[in-house]
């Protein structure tokens, strides 16, 4: 998942980095490139929180969503990367049924695509999860 951040500077050396969708998580650093290090440990600490107390795992918003808010007025807006499949709890095996074309184009995407579907479950489970996000968000919209 693309987490959006948003780097915040006083004095153009020392970064302040606020992650808008989790609540809470900040981190900071001497330049921009350990300031996003620490937002990428920072993040990863709040979902194993979240994940040990039984917490959803928060959907990531765009940019633009948090464009809007002046408490981030100024800032340089960057996204960290994280895979959050490690908290979304122990794996458990299912039995479905696809057709078999959709099967072979999914297959032949995680062998095309390493990066970034590491496995067929990876990949039908990230798509779950963004097809859900999606419903969120337009439901959010139309609110």
């Amino acid at each position: 998942m693309r987490f959006p951040v948003a780097l915040h500077t006083d004095d153009g050396k020392n970064y302040g980095v606020t992650v808008p969708d989790i609540p809470g998580c900040f981190s900071a650093g001497s330049n921009e490139d350990k300031a996003l290090d620490n937002a990428r440990e920072a993040i990863l600490g709040h979902l194993e929180l979240l994940a040990e107390f039984g917490e959803d795992i928060p959907n990531a918003n765009s940019i633009a969503e948090h464009r809007t808010n002046t408490d981030f007025e100024g800032a340089v807006w960057g996204f960290i990367e994280i895979d959050v499949t490690p908290f979304l709890g122990k794996a458990e095996k299912i039995n479905i049924t696809v057709p078999r074309l959709v099967l072979r184009q999914i297959d032949r995407y995680v062998k095309e695509h390493p990066n970034e579907a590491r496995s067929r479950s990876a990949f039908l489970s990230e798509a779950a999860l963004e097809r859900m996000r999606k419903s969120h968000d337009k439901a959010k919209t139309l609110a």
